[in-house]
């Protein structure tokens, strides 16, 4: 019979959980391994018990970087069945999360939907679900009414949630004596600062902090603790705002595991590449080495339509110096709701970007699909480089829409390929160019 509430209670009492033997077999670590880095906090394995069919994955900078996808319905694209044909497809091009960020109809069933059949970690941002589940105006809530909000997920089985505790009334004033330039971007971040504004109370999610503890220890729920003032442009990366809360962020993850409850924190955002390298270092001493969460970074402002790409540029920075999990970004980012092509495309961008930090950071057998790739690639065996591939279709589509005369070449150079050369040559045979 289970006698702990979370993983990290049981990696204290010197547990070795389920969770963290199928953790272990994944990253080539021991069980002995996970359970001492889920004790001090730098690693987390969102795991609700409410969430059985959940296969469980380790979040740490020194694991394998993971993926989480975005998606929800709004007013505006309200089909929950479209919706669900994302998340499948997620799951099937190997994301690791995805977080239900609906904000319009009834949200409950599709999220028990996803509790129910998705295998992958289920985070939510609660804050957004809170006008929506009362059917209320912002400015009618109460403290009382985003904490039940905050419960009913956990029961749902939400293995994580956002929510923006760093903020305070304090910020409200940093917020307009800074003059930022695109002031608060964090959607969850905006509420709390509204909320605030409209009442003149303190923010519930701070207030009321060690009661949302209670409940995320009750069902094993990660707190991933929202960066409300992350930078939206590259003018506002690493300012005053964004630092302060980082500093609050790391005195509240000390609180959440003073009550055994896992931790991931979340950061920028939009950013140069020349900053981040530095945020990640100071994150990590800020926040005694909790798993970053990061939005990109995203390194210029000027993409829109590509920011999938902007993003993994970041990331690929960010997860090599530290960051654990990436949050997606999608073609659509700053323009819609994204749809299955879009969400595709960010996926890939980001795996790409995790992957390369993977085999930057010495990740245990990282390179092991690269070096098999270098390898069907010397003896043109087509059907191991799809295997290979992270994008195995669009890379055969590609291929067999330009198809060359002869199977040991590509279209892009025939015969004049430099592997087909050198392989005839260093076996002694003629290489024939023209014929």
């Amino acid at each position: 019979m289970r006698n702990y509430k979370t993983q990290m209670e049981a990696a204290r009492m010197g547990i070795i959980t389920p969770q963290m033997e199928e953790v272990a077999k994944k990253e080539y670590r021991t069980p002995e391994e996970i359970r001492a880095l889920v004790e001090t906090g730098q690693v987390a394995i969102p795991a609700n018990k409410n969430h059985r069919c959940l296969k469980p994955e380790g979040v740490g900078s020194m694991l394998r970087t993971k993926i989480n996808v975005n998606l929800g319905v709004s007013r505006d694209c309200k089909d929950y069945e479209g919706e669900m044909e994302k998340v499948m497809a997620a799951v099937h091009m190997g994301a690791e999360a995805i977080m239900d960020l609906s904000s319009h109809g009834n949200t409950q069933p599709f999220r028990r939907t996803l509790t129910s059949q998705c295998p992958a970690m289920i985070g939510t941002v609660p804050i957004y679900d809170s006008v929506i589940h009362y059917q209320r105006d912002l400015a009618t809530l109460s403290a009382k009414d985003f904490i039940d909000v905050v419960r009913l997920h956990a029961q749902d089985g939400v293995d994580f949630v956002t929510l923006h505790c760093g903020i305070t009334r304090k910020t409200i004033e940093q917020i307009k004596m800074h003059k930022r330039k695109m002031n608060i971007v964090s959607r969850g971040g905006s509420l709390v600062f509204a909320w605030m504004s409209m009442t003149g109370e303190e923010n519930p999610f701070y207030e009321y902090y060690d009661e949302i503890l209670e409940i995320c220890r009750e069902y094993d729920v990660t707190v991933s603790l929202g960066d409300a003032c992350r930078p939206g442009c590259i003018e506002d990366a690493t300012d005053v705002c964004q630092i302060e809360e980082l500093v609050r962020l790391g005195e509240l993850t000390k609180r959440a595991w003073e009550k055994d409850v896992q931790v991931m924190v979340e950061g920028p955002g939009h950013m140069p590449m020349d900053e981040i390298a530095a945020n990640m270092k100071v994150q990590q001493k800020i926040c005694m080495g909790a798993p970053f969460y990061v939005l990109g970074p995203l390194v210029t402002d000027i993409a829109p339509g590509y920011d999938h790409i902007t993003s993994a540029i970041g990331g690929a920075i960010a997860a090599q110096h530290g960051a654990a999990f990436l949050c997606y970004v999608t073609p659509a980012e700053h323009l819609a709701l994204p749809n299955v092509e879009d969400v595709k495309q960010g996926i890939v961008a980001s795996k790409i970007a995790a992957h390369a930090a993977d085999i930057a950071k010495k990740i245990p057998h990282a390179t092991d699909v690269d070096h098999k790739m270098a390898e069907a690639r010397k003896s043109f065996d087509w059907e191991m480089q799809w295997e290979c591939a992270i994008d195995p279709d669009t890379a055969k589509k590609i291929h067999d829409n330009r198809a060359p005369e002869y199977d040991d070449t590509c279209s892009m150079c025939g015969k004049f390929c430099a592997v087909r050369s050198m392989n005839k040559a260093l076996s002694g045979e003629y290489i024939d160019i023209l014929g």
